[in-house]
């Protein structure tokens, strides 16, 4: 069973819980004391689990792998028999990979800001607002566009087109922009396409991602 070193108010650990879920796998989580005690800074986790003393990692039957982004590319190749997650398309896994550099970009600018004023983290808060903002306007016009010709997702064309890993991997630190002083209210494809994701089957959200309600 596939272990998850995991902390619920982690962003990069809710990628993973969502690809396990959408992808039906059973699981077992790890929890670590992320906030406030500092557990993946401690001398054991370093040793054993990963040296750059980041969350979130998986173990699956002894295969150690760090970074939700490089999570994602595995569970999706190993374990998805129909490819829909990331498919074989040269092109499109392309694509894909320049979004999960994108979704780093956006840990390291809304996710920090996040980390400044939820968990009283000492970093630039001006810079990394102003380094989401940059990013969530080129975010906006793509999918603005895309939304023009009729596409929702980041990546892939036709009316079958679905989300993908790449939808996926830029979502969490987006929608919980808030949290960091970042409003979204001058990013309207952008909002539209949080509430797609929020709507794709088996959702699961996490504290401040919030599952729909059902229709009544």
């Amino acid at each position: 069973m596939i272990r998850l070193y995991d902390y619920p108010l982690s962003g990069n650990c809710f990628k993973v819980r969502q690809m396990l879920s959408w992808l039906g796998l059973a699981w077992e989580p790890v929890a670590v004391d992320f906030h406030p005690g500092k557990a993946h800074k401690s001398s054991e986790f370093l040793a054993n689990v990963n040296p750059r003393g980041q969350l979130p990692v998986i173990d699956d039957d002894g295969f150690m792998l760090r970074d939700a982004q490089a999570i994602l590319v595995y569970l999706a190749s190993r374990y998805d028999q129909e490819n829909r997650w990331y498919p074989e398309s040269p092109r499109l896994r392309g694509e894909i990979a320049m979004w999960l550099a994108t979704a780093d970009e956006i840990t390291a600018t809304a996710s920090a800001a996040r980390l400044h004023d939820a968990f009283g983290y000492a970093l630039d808060v001006r810079s990394a607002r102003a380094g989401a903002h940059a990013l969530f306007r080129l975010m906006d016009d793509h999918l603005a566009e895309r939304a023009s010709a009729g596409q929702r997702w980041l990546v892939g064309e036709g009316a079958d087109a679905r989300p993908t890993i790449a939808d996926l991997a830029c979502f969490p630190y987006v929608a919980l922009a808030p949290e960091g002083g970042i409003d979204l209210d001058a990013y309207p494809a952008l909002r539209r396409w949080v509430r797609d994701v929020r709507h794709v089957s088996g959702f699961i959200g996490m504290p401040g991602i919030f599952v729909p309600l059902a229709p009544a």
